[in-house]
């Protein structure tokens, strides 16, 4: 019963499933699309480099693991924080403005509205490189000479 009422409402013909989405609407898929990506990019990024970093330095010295095995840790744990901050990302960008536009799933389905919601890649990328900021203030220097109890042969 609940099936037949659902297919029917889904394939239910509708009078304005030709008619494209309003400006508006298109500029609130994108920015629902954009915002949120900003701040997920932008922690992934931070936490990620800042993880890495701190794993490379003090555990990967001590323990002689690799850059890039910290960097993998470093994605973990960056990966872990974005699955438990994204309703707080979400809830921050509906702050800023985010509202849900009312489309129906035929416009949704539209090629304007999907180049629209294809922002989120923008939105991303932006926040990545906003993300990168800690690069500018981290150690550069060998990590052996980090910690000068090490025994570890600096190459």
């Amino acid at each position: 019963m609940l099936y037949e009422q659902l297919d029917l409402v889904l394939n239910k013909p509708s009078s304005d499933s030709s008619v494209r989405p309003s400006k508006e609407a298109l500029k609130r898929v994108a920015v629902n699309n954009t915002l949120p990506f900003i701040g997920f990019g932008f922690m992934d990024n931070l936490v990620m480099i800042v993880a890495g970093d701190m794993i490379d330095y003090k555990i990967g010295a001590i323990l002689g693991i690799s850059t890039m095995a910290a960097a993998a840790w470093g994605n973990l744990i960056s990966d872990v924080f974005g699955l438990a901050l994204a309703g707080y990302i979400e809830g921050f960008a509906i702050r800023f403005g985010m509202v849900t536009p009312e489309i129906t799933p035929q416009q949704a389905d539209m090629w304007s509205t999907r180049a629209a919601a294809a922002l989120r890649t923008l939105g991303i990328v932006i926040g990545c490189v906003i993300g990168m900021l800690p690069l500018l203030f981290l150690h550069t220097g060998n990590k052996y000479e980090a910690d000068e109890s090490n025994t570890f042969p600096s190459s």
